[in-house]
């Protein structure tokens, strides 16, 4: 086994672990751009169904029944409304939305066959994106540093959506981005980089991950350069903000409060 951080890449290969979504099509784009071999490996979303479950296991039913209804009925509304403010972000920032197409589509990123492949491509280099948490077999398997972007400030806002909850309990200044290494915990892993930045009042969850990346994608790509050059990766550093949290989706009942009362959207 290679060393996961420090790693000299034998081939300029990146390969991207990624489930599907508009994040995971700005992120291939952006990295095609900047390496001749890409490698997609994408695979299918979660049951939600098992996904709930498991949840409610953590938080509660009363409170995983909130965050499905959210889910299911609030959250396209806020998709919707956000279409314009989310075009102009990722125009502004010239990044490229346009579906990519994947080489490779597996069950999960966790099967066999992941392990297989990483094996025989041996990458330089893994980006994670919106996948479930990966095994250690799998990170093992891959050989080089597995690297994620976070929308959040890790380890303060670990799990989803943490420039929303940073501004739900009162810190603007901690919402921002954190690149980070892998490792089988939820945002977990060692540190690389982090940044802050502001939202407006045009803003909302449904276009706080969009500004998220556009502000993380020039540190993630640092990285890469770096990595593609057969450089050592930065050291871990500490985080920005203080304390450590797991966080959810929002119930249905909290973000309609938040939004009343504090204006949080």
């Amino acid at each position: 086994m290679r060393d996961t951080e420090n790693c000299a890449p034998s081939t300029p290969r990146l390969v991207l672990l990624a489930g599907p979504g508009d994040s995971t099509n700005i992120v291939a784009n952006y990295l095609s751009s900047k390496v001749a071999d890409l490698v997609m490996v994408m695979e299918d979303p979660p049951s939600r169904l098992r996904l709930t479950l498991r949840r409610a296991r953590r938080v509660g039913w009363v409170a995983a029944a909130g965050q499905v209804i959210f889910v299911t009925l609030l959250q396209p509304v806020l998709h919707r409304h956000g279409a314009r403010r989310r075009e102009a972000i990722l125009h502004a920032a010239s990044l490229d939305d346009t579906p990519w197409e994947p080489q490779h589509r597996v069950p999960s990123v966790n099967g066999e066959h992941v392990v297989a492949l990483l094996l025989a491509l041996q990458p330089a280099m893994v980006i994670v994106n919106g996948t479930r948490i990966i095994a250690s077999r799998v990170l093992e398997a891959a050989g080089c540093p597995v690297v994620n972007v976070h929308a959040g400030i890790t380890p303060r806002y670990r799990g989803v959506h943490g420039g929303y909850w940073a501004l739900a309990e009162g810190h603007p200044e901690w919402v921002g981005t954190t690149v980070h290494l892998v490792d089988p915990g939820i945002d977990t892993g060692g540190i690389l980089a982090q940044t802050t930045f502001d939202v407006t009042a045009d803003d909302s969850l449904s276009t706080y991950p969009y500004l998220q990346l556009v502000h993380g994608l020039p540190l993630l790509g640092a990285q890469v350069d770096n990595v593609m050059a057969g450089a050592p990766l930065g050291q871990p550093r500490e985080g920005i903000a203080s304390g450590s949290g797991l966080y959810y989706h929002p119930t249905l009942w909290g973000y309609l409060w938040r939004r009343w009362r504090q204006g949080v959207r």
